[in-house]
């Protein structure tokens, strides 16, 4: 394609590309769509036949193939307290250009509960991968959870946002939910919130908050590096500048925005256990087969979340490369956000939880515990340190081990501190 004259010189048609496969390919779905439904009605004399029963199973892999998948909800509407099922509703607390700060709340609950912000990574996936992170904390949590947006979603004239904005916002969120807050990072934004806490207590604010959680992010990704990690030193930021970032086409509101689009961030999460992945497309084909429905739908579950991807802001993306995994400011001591040292020596009231998983491939062991020995003038007995045995990165903050493992070391950490 030739370079139009009111297009920028980096102008990357990948996107524009993508969407154009997706509309030329959606008479093909719509087709498959209607062949299943047809198929898939108790009347059709077909529907009993082994025939029909395989081309379901085909259809409904090649339908989901072929799908461009949506946000999903988080759908919890009610928690066990104490023995007792109580109501659960979510809705915006504090609404942000990028970001909805979510509240679970629990209307007919007496008691306070400890309040609890849950910091969900911008880095591919919606809040929503946290729902059994989310769900698991409410029984004894008053949970809060950042919900951040869509890059594709926000208009071109709404600026742009970086790590440093990034900061900002948890600084702001920490801040409007009051000095008795613990807050748990999950993943990638383990170092912004080690900023946004240090600078905090750089004030000698009141807001300080009570507890920090982080799980399985890159504090220091010098430590036990993973494919991801050697991947980003390799490559040049040029190379991500052009290789990977893209614009939004103009059939969404984003038009013309610089992003990392959801699609390739989603091709790099999949080849890293790219034969995994066709396995269990391959269970799920044979579970379909053989109509058992609970476990595919178990299956669908997974992946209906695993697929919902966002797209990422270019500037947040290419600045979080650059200072988490190309020279480790953080863990150097050398970052600077908007003229503001970050000392992770500042923060001295403030207890602390290091969460690993074993088989994490993402956030290797060492590079999160690494804060508990950056976070210096922290008391050592404030403190604290768990390596969740046999689970991998997603492992670490939902599923069963978690629920089972993770979470009573969390709740006993929060109301240690809450009532200090």
């Amino acid at each position: 394609m030739a370079k139009n004259q009111f297009l920028p010189d980096n102008f990357n048609y990948l996107y524009y590309l993508v969407e154009a496969s997706r509309a030329q390919i959606s008479p093909a779905r719509f087709a498959i769509i209607a062949t299943h439904q047809w198929l898939d009605n108790t009347y059709n004399p077909l529907y009993y036949t082994n025939l029909a029963v395989t081309m379901r199973a085909g259809l409904d892999i090649a339908e989901r193939i072929t799908r461009k998948y949506k946000k999903p909800s988080f759908g919890i509407t009610q928690t066990e307290v104490d023995g007792n099922f109580v109501e659960v509703r979510k809705h915006p607390v504090l609404v942000k250009t990028f970001c909805h700060l979510q509240h679970f709340a629990k209307p007919n609950l007496k008691e306070k509960q400890p309040k609890l912000l849950i910091v969900a990574p911008m880095a591919g996936h919606h809040a929503t991968l946290l729902r059994g992170t989310v769900q698991d904390t409410l029984p004894f949590c008053d949970v809060y959870i950042t919900d951040w947006i869509d890059a594709s979603q926000v208009p071109l004239s709404a600026g742009k946002f970086d790590m440093d904005d990034f900061i900002d916002y948890i600084i702001e969120f920490i801040k409007f939910l009051g000095p008795d807050v613990h807050v748990m990072a999950v993943c990638q934004p383990t170092v912004p919130v080690l900023a946004a806490t240090a600078l905090i207590s750089a004030e000698k604010s009141s807001y300080i908050p009570k507890s920090m959680i982080l799980i399985g992010g890159p504090v220091d990704a010098r430590m036990n590096p993973t494919a991801v990690n050697n991947f980003a030193i390799e490559k040049s930021l040029q190379w991500f500048k052009k290789m990977v970032i893209a614009h939004v086409p103009p059939n969404y509101p984003g038009y013309m925005r610089e992003v990392y689009p959801g699609f390739l961030q989603l091709a790099g999460f999949m080849s890293l256990n790219l034969q995994r992945h066709i396995d269990s497309h391959i269970d799920m084909f044979k579970s379909l087969l053989v109509e058992d429905d609970e476990k595919a739908d178990t299956q669908k579950k997974f992946y209906d979340e695993y697929l919902s991807v966002m797209d990422l802001p270019a500037e947040f993306y290419i600045q979080t490369i650059k200072e988490v995994f190309k020279d480790f400011s953080l863990a150097k001591g050398t970052l600077i956000s908007r003229g503001r040292k970050v000392d992770l020596k500042a923060i001295k009231n403030c207890a602390l939880l290091g969460i690993e998983g074993e088989k994490d491939d993402i956030a290797a062991v060492g590079q999160t515990k690494e804060a508990l020995k950056l976070c210096s003038h922290i008391p050592a007995k404030d403190k604290h340190y768990h390596l969740q045995q046999g689970v991998g990165h997603y492992g670490v903050f939902s599923g069963s081990k978690f629920r089972q493992f993770v979470v009573p070391v969390i709740r006993d950490f929060v109301y240690k501190y809450d009532k200090s």
